[in-house]
């Protein structure tokens, strides 16, 4: 490279955003992951002994899954590629693979082949690694924000060590700030003044804490501070460029998983506080409020039930309310919905009772259909016994009469018991009696 190029390329690279002039050199200057880079853990000891195996970068955005497989081929002495799994193919893997083969057999240099976002990699694709990663032909880095026991194919998962990235703290993210603020590659050459805590008061409006943001906002308050020629960061300066909060709510992705059965513990666990937060989350990143008003009406039957019976009716009301609305008013309806279902007595009851019937229905000999409870109606039923012997219970005191219901097989089965909270406990009260009735003699009428 002659004299005017290199000079032209150190030009560029100062013109470069802050986050990606402040990108890690090493491992020593990685801020965050500790778990995994700190003195003694994994990836250091893997790096030392010369053992690194294919691994796939799990976590959210901003936590440095790409600089950190750029810094692990670094430090391990591999070539690195890269491929967007958005716009790579099987032709583009091939290629990578028969120049890593080549490589390696020319100059014994291994190939470290980074995927960002592997998940987009359809079944095909991810096969097509699956040969390559396992003789060592590459180290295969793959990168995702997704939960990869979903997104990735098990043979695949199998062959690569899961590692799990953190969010930064909001610590780590001030440290990598002031370090921005004294690195002559960043801003030190501005000689920046800033105040106490100024930099870790947008820190909580970030999503993730992703440090890529958090520079971008500096950069820009150091730019404003050039224009209105004054050298000093505060709190102010920061707020007038922040803007609103991001969030980070992917509603086909992990968050969104994440956050709606947050959502639906909090509902469970009669905790409206939580569930209203939940609730507001959602609200914010757009989901879809008829999703989240379905939610309510399942939350409704599985978890209040017959505790009480009037959370199904004051759910379902508020979903078609909401479908009938829509935002900005069906928060209001929403939360009305969500504060009585998570203050409402609880009981599964119902919910178990489905479960335990439909498990006898699928493993067992549950026998015919009793006689005397069989269709009447039609011509010749009767020559064939249909509904001969069934007692019709509005013709008895209190409206009930020993029968048996239940196929032979099933005879004498539980399958609802209501618990003791609420509506539930009178029901409970009035079955035990029943079939405390139906039990005195183990005999049914004549």
């Amino acid at each position: 490279m002659d004299l005017f190029a290199s000079v032209h390329l150190a030009e560029a690279e100062k013109k470069a955003p802050l986050a990606v002039r402040m990108r890690p050199r090493s491992l020593d200057e990685f801020v965050g992951q500790q778990h995994l880079v700190g003195p003694g853990r994994f990836l250091r000891r893997m790096l030392k002994a010369g053992t690194l195996p294919s691994l796939l970068l799990f976590g959210p955005p901003g936590t440095g899954k790409t600089t950190l497989a750029y810094l692990i081929a670094n430090a391990a002495g591999c070539h690195f590629e890269k491929l967007n799994a958005v716009a790579a193919g099987v032709a583009d893997v091939r290629k990578q693979v028969e120049a890593a083969q080549e490589r390696l057999k020319l100059y014994g240099q291994r190939t470290i082949l980074f995927i960002d976002e592997i998940h987009r990699f359809n079944k095909g694709q991810q096969d097509a690694l699956l040969p390559f990663v396992e003789d060592g032909t590459i180290i295969l880095i793959g990168a995702t924000t997704e939960n990869p026991y979903f997104e990735v194919n098990s043979p695949l998962l199998s062959r690569m060590r899961i590692t799990k990235l953190q969010p930064l703290s909001e610590e780590e993210i001030v440290q990598i700030l002031v370090r921005a603020l004294t690195d002559e590659r960043g801003l030190g050459d501005r000689r920046l003044a800033w105040d106490e805590g100024a930099l870790g008061h947008y820190c909580p409006r970030l999503p993730a804490a992703m440090p890529r943001i958090a520079l971008n906002i500096l950069e820009q308050a150091a730019w404003q501070l050039e224009e209105t020629g004054e050298g000093r960061i505060t709190a102010a300066v920061l707020e007038t460029v922040m803007g609103e909060k991001i969030h980070r709510y992917d509603k086909s992705g992990d968050s969104h998983y994440d956050v709606i059965s947050a959502f639906i513990k909090s509902l469970r666990g009669s905790d409206p506080d939580a569930a209203l937060h939940y609730l507001a989350r959602m609200l914010e990143a757009g989901e879809d409020v008829n999703f989240i008003a379905r939610r309510l009406v399942i939350s409704a039957a599985e978890d209040v039930g017959n505790a009480d019976p009037q959370a199904l009716i004051i759910a379902n009301a508020a979903a078609q309310a909401v479908h009938f609305i829509g935002l900005p008013e069906a928060r209001i309806i929403l939360a009305q919905a969500v504060t009585y279902i998570a203050c409402a007595p609880k009981s599964n009851a119902a919910y178990l009772a489905i479960e335990q019937a439909l498990a006898d229905v699928r493993g067992k000999n549950y026998g015919e259909v009793p006689l005397h409870l069989r269709d009447a109606h039609y011509r010749g039923a009767k020559a064939l016994g249909h509904g001969q012997g069934y007692l019709y219970p509005h013709d008895y005191p209190g409206g009930w009469v020993r029968q048996q219901h239940l196929p032979a097989p099933l005879a004498g089965t539980v399958y609802y018991r209501p618990g003791q909270l609420g509506y539930e406990r009178q029901i409970r009260q009035h079955l035990e009696q029943l079939r405390a009735r139906h039990n005195e003699d183990g005999k049914v009428p004549e």
